[in-house]
């Protein structure tokens, strides 16, 4: 009898780091698109990703070799691309965006400079809002720059595709923000962020 493949795997705090895992490569970024996260959006899909989700829609990109590399080109055509009014936002995902802090911060601490807060930036991560409190300090300061977080390793068993922006029932639409203001995990309503 062949052994059943674990949901996923489960990390200790601080196990995985992306200064040790990632390899600073893009999947791919799609802009103006509608699936992403509330409005408009453009999307940057890092590669790399260790927790390995049974069913993971994006088996691909857990590879932190696929892809190309990150390039100041990509970063500004990025940047270009979120002036349009009817831009709502920047959304990261993969691959595993927390593990990919070396490229994720300074892109993001960029949008902020320029953009502040009239661009909203969405994350979706196989962390836990818990665990990434708990972890590194890159994991941290990307957790603080970021406004909605869509949290939680895929959970084939709780699989439910009629869910807005998840893929299974343990997932979870954090508004960052007012969490880390209140000291406890706030979910996120729509159209909050326009």
């Amino acid at each position: 009898m062949q052994k059943q493949q674990p949901l996923f795997k489960n990390p200790a705090p601080k196990e995985w780091k992306a200064s040790e895992l990632s390899r600073n490569k893009i999947a791919d970024y799609k802009a103006f698109n509608f699936v992403d996260g509330e409005g408009v959006r453009n999307s940057i899909y890092v590669s790399g990703c260790p927790f390995n989700c049974r069913g993971c829609y994006n088996r691909i990109v857990q590879n932190f070799n696929y892809g190309v590399p990150y390039t100041e080109e990509l970063e500004q055509q990025i940047i270009d691309d979120l002036k349009h009014d009817y831009v709502q936002g920047l959304t990261l995902l993969g691959g595993e965006p927390f593990l990919n802090t070396t490229v994720l911060i300074p892109l993001v601490r960029r949008v902020r400079e320029i953009y502040g807060n009239t661009k909203d930036i969405w994350s979706w991560s196989g962390y836990y809002y818990e665990e990434l409190l708990q972890d590194t300090e890159d994991k941290i300061e990307l957790l603080h720059l970021i406004d909605v977080l869509v949290d939680g390793r895929f959970d084939i068993t709780k699989k439910d595709l009629t869910l807005q922006f998840r893929g299974s029932s343990n997932q979870r639409i954090i508004d960052v923000p007012q969490s880390l203001e209140t000291g406890s995990m706030v979910l996120w309503k729509s159209g909050q962020y326009r």
